[in-house]
């Protein structure tokens, strides 16, 4: 296993078109990936889906990699963003398969996974946040980036990334207790 230091001189051998250095980032981060993705994803196969889009984004994007964060920064925000696309893309297909009918009713705990029921009603109530707000709150609760990291990552100040945290908080609470 590559340490972080490691990888950050694979994503830059990468983003310099080393030949051999995409191959072998895209293999010693694939694992981290589909473990962030299934933090997101409540069935395997959708985090896996999740996790080649978002391998595949890093495969076309590396070269606009610049290194101001660190390189699993920057695959934190590519892979939680996938993660919430691919969402939408599958309740977008539900739809449509299921010729406009709802989506069922939330998971009745009793019969279904709670967890898997709160991520469905967290992606859910994560769409109706500002896309913004709802960056940097997967980044900070979901994938646990400290606020200083998410504000290089997204480049605005320290301040404005705590604001957006506490405004999604606030939006998903109301919309998941129904207050």
């Amino acid at each position: 296993m590559l340490l972080a230091d490691d990888i950050d001189d694979l994503a830059r051998a990468a983003a310099r078109g080393e030949p051999g250095a995409l191959d072998a980032l895209l293999t010693a981060v694939r694992p981290e990936v589909l473990r962030l993705c299934g933090r997101l994803l409540p069935h395997r196969e959708d985090a896996e889906e999740a996790c080649q889009d978002a391998l595949l984004a890093v495969a076309r994007g590396i070269g606009r990699f610049e290194g101001r964060s660190s390189f699993h920064t920057w695959l934190y925000r590519l892979t939680a963003n996938r993660a919430r696309s691919t969402y939408r893309a599958l309740r977008r297909r539900w739809q449509v398969e299921t010729g406009g009918v709802p989506l069922p009713d939330p998971p009745d705990p009793r019969r279904t996974s709670v967890v898997a029921g709160t991520r469905l009603d967290l992606l859910d109530a994560l769409d109706a946040v500002r896309p913004e707000a709802a960056e940097a709150l997967t980044l900070r609760d979901l994938l646990g980036l400290p606020y200083p990291e998410i504000a290089t990552l997204l480049d605005v100040p320290e301040g404005t990334v705590k604001s957006r945290v506490h405004q999604a908080r606030r939006q998903v609470r109301e919309r998941l207790t129904g207050d």
